[in-house]
C-alpha cells in the first residue's frame, strides 16, 4: 500500500511507465522484513529491455525487477534508494521524503 502520494502522481508514474519511459515515484511504505526501511522507490518501465539496461547502469541485479504485466519495476530502499536518487536528481521525492 503507498502512503505520501496523490492519486494524480500516482496516475502520472503509470502513464509514463507504459509510455516506456523510465519513471521514479517513491512513497511511505511498511514491510515487516525491513523494519527501519520508511520509505520505497519504484522504478517502472514497461519496456522491459530498457529497465533491465537502467538497472545494470546502476549496479543493480534485473532480476529483482518485478515483472507485472502493466507496470514492471524495481523496488529501490535503503542507501541505494537515496544514492540513485541523487544521481537521477530527483531532489523533490529526496527532500519530501526527508530520505537527506
Amino acid at each position: 500500500m503507498a502512503f505520501g502520494i496523490t492519486r494524480e502522481e500516482l496516475m502520472a508514474w503509470k502513464e509514463a511507465v507504459s509510455r516506456g519511459e523510465i519513471a521514479l515515484i517513491t512513497h511511505y511504505w511498511y514491510d515487516p522484513r525491513f523494519p527501519d526501511v520508511t520509505t520505497v522507490t519504484k522504478a517502472g518501465c514497461s519496456d522491459l529491455d530498457r529497465l533491465t539496461a537502467w538497472c545494470v547502469k546502476y549496479g543493480l541485479n534485473p532480476r529483482y525487477i518485478h515483472r507485472r504485466s502493466q507496470f514492471p519495476h524495481y523496488d529501490l530502499i535503503g542507501p541505494k534508494q537515496v544514492e540513485i536518487l541523487q544521481k537521477e536528481q530527483r531532489w523533490d521525492q529526496l527532500g519530501r521524503f526527508k530520505l537527506l
